[in-house]
């Protein structure tokens, strides 16, 4: 129980400090001090957000002697937001470690973040439609998107200008979704002293950022695309 509640509080200090921090490497400067430290900020605030939400979701499956089938449920779509943050923000990375690369990538961990990410989509998906559990019949399907998507990236040759660019940006927005949906679904409802939210309010990170990251794709490919043939 003591490493319940440690875990606990490094989850809730981590996950305010990357939902403070976020924003700035989107609105600063791409490559600028601003948006390389306080990026590497976020990256470590959810490297911890992550570890201690496997933590916390495991216990709570295996050994909370009062656990209920809710509490069952929302202990996996915690391990679920804990793959999505870590596979996103690790993708989110390696696309730059690996951006001159001109054949498909065959890392086994790149490969096996992604591969993970969806085969848990599938199943999270599928239980919760099992049990009737919303959330976790539906948020699971930004897993499947993704990770389908990140295996295809890294398996074929590069075939976009400043792929990598794109890549990064997708990576960790889709990071950003993670964070912002388990503050909505777990963090708001405990500050705003109620038992739970309607199941569309846990959608709206989701509704709101999967635009932006289009947004930002189409933006920047044309402007890379206007260099290009200047």
């Amino acid at each position: 129980m003591f490493f319940y509640s440690l875990f606990k509080v490094l989850h809730i200090i981590a996950g305010f400090t990357a939902l403070a921090v976020f924003w700035i490497p989107i609105v600063t400067k791409k490559g600028g001090k601003a948006h390389i430290r306080v990026g590497w900020i976020y990256v470590g605030a959810m490297a911890v957000v992550a570890i201690s939400a496997l933590f916390m979701g495991i216990w709570r499956i295996g050994f909370d002697p009062e656990g209920t089938v809710e509490s069952v449920a929302f202990a996996w779509f915690l391990i679920f937001i804990a793959i999505l943050s870590s596979a996103t923000a690790w993708y989110g990375l390696r696309v730059l470690r690996y951006k001159n690369r001109k054949t498909g990538h065959r890392q086994w961990l790149d490969l096996l973040f992604p591969a993970l990410m969806l085969i848990s989509g599938v199943c999270i998906s599928i239980y919760g439609t099992i049990i009737g559990f919303t959330l976790i019949t539906w948020f699971p399907l930004i897993g499947i998107m993704l990770g389908a998507s990140q295996l295809l990236y890294w398996l074929r040759p590069p075939a976009k200008k400043m792929h990598w660019w794109m890549e990064h940006l997708g990576g960790m927005l889709g990071c950003c979704i993670a964070t912002i949906t388990a503050f909505t679904v777990f963090g708001a409802p405990r500050l705003l002293g109620v038992s739970s939210v309607h199941p569309i309010v846990w959608f709206i990170p989701t509704i709101l950022l999967v635009p932006v990251i289009v947004g930002f794709s189409v933006y920047y490919q044309k402007k890379f695309n206007r260099t290009k043939h200047m």
